[in-house]
Order: structure tokens, then C-alpha cells, then sequence
């Protein structure tokens, strides 16, 4: 049911490059910052051989990074994603087991174009989980 890890969020407060260790990662991200208004967020992806870091940025008013960062003004890992086959048989699956959809739970379209959601952070040991259909 659960597939393989698509990427790992960190919100961050600049999407400028860091002058820090992290900055070597930053030299294989994407190249433009891609606006998500729906999700209210701004997303640069760094492309690693094995997985995806998302760098979360807020966009706009009431923007769910917006207020993590008010929580973490550093930043610090948002949520992980893992890939399913059918996120609706996904979805259904891990409600009868008991976990909680976030929203109406309905899948959106996310950064990569294909349906996501995301499942409660109680449901999984305080880790915010989204799902990509693959």
C-alpha cells in the first residue's frame, strides 16, 4: 500500500541558498521556486539520487508554513511523503484502520502535478504524512 519515500519537507524561512553545510545540497536544487496558491505555499525541490528535499517556504497570508515558522523561526522538517498506487484505495484503507485524513479528505493536486493528502500527525507519532499518487 505504502510505496517508496518521494520526498522529505523542511519549511524554511529564506529560499535563498544558506550559507552553511546544508548549502552543498542546495547546489542540486531545482531552478525556480514553484508557487503553490492552493497549498499556500512556494516549493524548490533538491534532487537527490535516492529521494526528494522539498524546502517549504509560506505564500501568502495564513499559510500552514507561516505558522510552523512562527513555532520554528529556523525552520525544520514539515512532513515526509511516501508514493501510493491509488491514493483513494490508500486513503480508504488507512481510515479503516483508523488513521485521520487532514481536510475534506479529498485528494488536491500537489507540487508534482498528481493527487496528494495528508493524514493526521497524531495517527503517526507527530509526523505530518502526505501521500502522492505515483
Amino acid at each position: 500500500m505504502i510505496g517508496r519515500l518521494n520526498h522529505v519537507a523542511i519549511a524554511v524561512p529564506d529560499l535563498r541558498p544558506p550559507r552553511q553545510p546544508i548549502a552543498t545540497l542546495w547546489a542540486r536544487r531545482s531552478p525556480h521556486p514553484e508557487d503553490l496558491p492552493e497549498h499556500g505555499v512556494t516549493v524548490v525541490f533538491v534532487e537527490l539520487p535516492n529521494t526528494k528535499i522539498e524546502l517549504l517556504h509560506p505564500l501568502g497570508a495564513g499559510s500552514p508554513i507561516e505558522a510552523f515558522l512562527a513555532k520554528s523561526p529556523s525552520g525544520g522538517i514539515h512532513h515526509v511523503c511516501y508514493e501510493v498506487d491509488d491514493i483513494r484505495a490508500a486513503r480508504d484503507r488507512l481510515r479503516a484502520q483508523g488513521a485521520r485524513v487532514l481536510g475534506d479528505g479529498e485528494p488536491r493536486i500537489g507540487a508534482h502535478g498528481k493527487p496528494v493528502l495528508f493524514l493526521h500527525p497524531k495517527d503517526f507519532s507527530g509526523t505530518l504524512v502526505e501521500l502522492e499518487q505515483a
